[in-house]
C-alpha cells in the first residue's frame, strides 16, 4: 500500500480527492450503523462515477457491494474509493475484499485503515496479493475517522465515545435563581439533541436531573428539522429509542418518573451501602416498559 498526500497526486489522478470526499459524504448518509462503522464507496472510471453506495445498517450490504452492484460490468479496471479499509472477514455479510477482487477493480483508494483486529491491514494485503493497487489518501484520514469517532474509540482504546450535552446561558447559568429549570435552547439546538439521541447507543443522566426535570430522554421526531430524504434514510433510528441510563447512588428514582414510563429499556446504576450492603461495588437494575 502506498500512502499519498494530495500534494503528490499527479494530474492523471487529480480527481481522486473529489471522489474520496464524495465517499466520506456517503458514509454520513446514516447517523449510525453501530456496531459497524459507517462506510461510503465511490467507483470511478475515466474520471466519471459509475457506482456509489454506503453501509446503511448491520446485516445489510456493505458500501463496496452496493457500489459494485450499481457499476456492474463497468467496474472492471475501474478505481474504488472507500472511506475505510474493505473488510476481509465474514460476519453477517461476506468479505468486501473478495467482491472487489472478483469485480476486476484495478485500484482501491482508502482514507483510513480499519482498527478491527479481524481486518487491521489484512484487507489491504488480500487485495494486493490479488494484483489490486492499493493507495492510502492520508489527507483524508482524519475526516474518515471523525465520521466513526465512536467506532475508533472502542476499537483502539476499548472505551465508549462520550458526548456531553449541556444547555447554559451566556452568563453560565443552567437554571433560574430559585433553582427552577428553564428551557433556554432554541429550535436548532433541540434538533441537534434529538439527532444525537437517535444515533447514540445510550443516553446517560444523573438522579438530580430525573428528580428536578423529570425528563423522558426519548427521541422526539417532531423536533428533528431534517429533509424528507434524511428522515427516510434514518427512519429506523428515529423510531427506536436508545438505552437510557440513570446514575442513582441512593436509589431515589421514583416509580412514577417519566423516564421509566415512556417505553424502551432503562438501566439504573446505584451504589448504596444501606440498600445493597456493598459500598465497594455497583449494582444495576433493568426496567423495561415496552
Amino acid at each position: 500500500m502506498k500512502s499519498v498526500p494530495n500534494t503528490q497526486l499527479g494530474t492523471l489522478v487529480a480527481d481522486w480527492p473529489i471522489h474520496m470526499q464524495r465517499a466520506i459524504e456517503l458514509s454520513s448518509s446514516v447517523w449510525t450503523a453501530t456496531p459497524n462503522p459507517r462506510v461510503g464507496c465511490v467507483i470511478a472510471k475515466h474520471g466519471a462515477i459509475i457506482g456509489e453506495g454506503w453501509h446503511a445498517a448491520p446485516g445489510q450490504a456493505h458500501a463496496e457491494v452496493v457500489a459494485l452492484d450499481k457499476a456492474g460490468e463497468s467496474a472492471k479496471a475501474a478505481t474504488a474509493f472507500v472511506s475505510l479499509e474493505p473488510c476481509s472477514h465474514t460476519g453477517r455479510t461476506g468479505p468486501c475484499c473478495e467482491s472487489l477482487i472478483a469485480s476486476g477493480i484495478q485500484q482501491v483508494v482508502i482514507a483510513a485503515l480499519d482498527p478491527n483486529p479481524a481486518v487491521a491491514g489484512s484487507g489491504v494485503e488480500q487485495m494486493e496479493r490479488a494484483g489490486i493497487e492499493v493507495y492510502h489518501l492520508v489527507d483524508f484520514e482524519q475526516k474518515a475517522r471523525s465520521v466513526n469517532a465512536g467506532y475508533f474509540k472502542r476499537r483502539e482504546e476499548g472505551l465508549p465515545f462520550v458526548r456531553l450535552k449541556l444547555a447554559m446561558s451566556l452568563d453560565g447559568r443552567t437554571a433560574l435563581a430559585d433553582g427552577r429549570s428553564k428551557w433556554i435552547t432554541g429550535t436548532a439546538a433541540r434538533g441537534d439533541v434529538q439527532r444525537l439521541r437517535a444515533s447514540a447507543s445510550a443516553v446517560i443522566t444523573g438522579i438530580n436531573t430525573v428528580l428536578i426535570d423529570d425528563p423522558f430522554l426519548t427521541v422526539r421526531s417532531s423536533d428533528l428539522s431534517i429533509s424528507d430524504e434524511e428522515r427516510k434514510l434514518n427512519a429506523k433510528l428515529i423510531e427506536r429509542q436508545p438505552l437510557r441510563v440513570i446514575i442513582d447512588s441512593q436509589l431515589q428514582t421514583p416509580g412514577t418518573a417519566r423516564i421509566l414510563n415512556s417505553g424502551g429499556l432503562v438501566k439504573v446504576y446505584t451504589l448504596n451501602e444501606d440498600i445493597i450492603g456493598k459500598s465497594s461495588s455497583g449494582q444495576c437494575g433493568n426496567y423495561s416498559n415496552r
